[in-house]
């Protein structure tokens, strides 16, 4: 009799486990596809980013295999989206020829992007006596010699979107904004100031990836 007891209340158990079981999984799933379906209707947008301009305050690549620069590039961006604001909470920049790097990172301070609105930033990027690949350094000093060299400035980070008060997790963006910079007669730049600065006007639209 006590055999037959302690069966049953096993049984009870198993039965409770299952219910809360589907429960949760069923709970889940309307979670899920309520967020689906909202995030359907908002339908978001990533950011569009422009480079605005270029000011560059050093490039010289007469040491074999070195580079020494110095920019300070103006980056704007757009929050397309109405109803959707964006986290940016790391957003690192820097500039690469050739897909190498040639400047170190410079990290843009955290920020929010409400609904529609515009960011502009303006870092200073640079790397001193940066190790260039022979094969790169060749091909930099001829775009050198021939008065212009196409770089890509890059921005790199995380970002999370806001829904009213439901925040998503960390997704990762990629820019890519290409700059042509020109020397010498070709230079198309502006001076600026007696640093020998030169400031080149690009309106180059970016490419972004999310």
């Amino acid at each position: 009799m006590s055999v037959k007891e302690c069966d049953h209340h096993k049984g009870k158990k198993h039965k409770r486990f299952r219910k809360i079981f589907w429960g949760i999984i069923i709970f889940l799933f309307i979670v899920l596809v309520t967020i689906l379906i909202i995030w359907a209707i908002l339908k978001p947008s990533k950011p569009s980013f422009i480079l605005q301009d270029v000011t560059v305050y050093a490039f010289n690549a007469t040491v074999p295999n070195f580079l020494t620069s110095n920019f300070q590039v103006t980056v704007s961006s757009r929050n397309p989206n109405d109803k959707i604001g964006v986290y940016y909470d790391r957003l690192d920049t820097y500039v690469t020829y050739r897909s190498q790097q040639v400047t170190y990172r410079t990290a843009i301070p955290p920020s929010y992007q409400g609904h529609k609105e515009i960011d502009v930033w303006s870092p200073f990027v640079y790397g001193t006596n940066v190790p260039v690949a022979p094969y790169n350094f060749v091909g930099l000093s001829q775009d050198q010699t021939n008065g212009n060299v196409l770089v890509v400035v890059k921005l790199d980070g995380r970002v999370r979107w806001k829904v009213g008060a439901f925040i998503s997790g960390h997704y990762h963006i990629f820019v890519r904004c290409p700059a042509f910079i020109t020397f010498g007669p070709r230079s198309n730049g502006i001076s600026v100031g007696d640093s020998g600065a030169v400031k080149y006007q690009l309106v180059q639209r970016c490419s972004v990836s999310v």
